[in-house]
This record gives structure tokens, C-alpha cells and sequence, in this order.
């Protein structure tokens, strides 16, 4: 083979990986990217804060209702609440 021929196929292959990667950004930026959490511009009194995958079947999900927060672990079949009521250090977000 000659070099053209490498040349053609690194370029091709570099294309194919800026597709994959604006497909990736574009999904997530969009929301398909697992749990989303809330705009900090509204005033609603339920927020998703924080989530965390902790295997491949669980997920640690901190939660915000007013002015407290709920850490939750989710799994396929069942919900654990691991800590409630815990109030925030640093005082309010922004």
C-alpha cells in the first residue's frame, strides 16, 4: 500500500471519531444523557442536585426539597434512602 492510501484512512477515521464525539455532546447537551438535573434559575421546591452511578445497576441520587436534601440509592428493583434531612453547609447555591 502507499502512504496516500494511509494518509486516506487516517482521515477518514479522524471524520468518523469528530462525528461520534458531536453526536455525544449533542445527545447530552440535549438530555439523553441520564438524569438531568433542574435549572437553578426556577424556583420549584424539587431539584435533582447531584447523580452518581455506583455500579451498573445502582445510582446514588442526592435530592433537594426546599431547603433539605436526601441522598437516595436507586436500583433496578428497589430505593434505599441512605441519609435524610441533611441541610447545607455552605448556605445556599446560586
Amino acid at each position: 500500500m502507499e502512504w496516500s492510501s494511509y494518509l486516506r484512512f487516517v482521515l477518514a477515521l479522524l471524520v468518523v471519531l469528530a462525528l461520534i464525539g458531536t453526536f455525544a455532546w449533542l445527545a447530552r447537551r440535549w438530555g439523553f444523557g441520564g438524569v438531568q438535573t433542574s435549572r437553578r434559575d426556577r424556583s420549584e421546591r424539587l431539584e435533582v442536585i447531584e447523580a452518581v452511578s455506583v455500579d451498573a445497576r445502582r445510582r446514588l441520587v442526592l435530592i433537594r426539597r426546599d431547603d433539605r436534601e436526601h441522598l437516595i440509592l436507586l436500583g433496578q428493583d428497589s430505593e434505599l434512602v441512605i441519609e435524610t434531612g441533611i441541610t447545607r453547609v455552605g448556605g445556599s447555591r446560586p
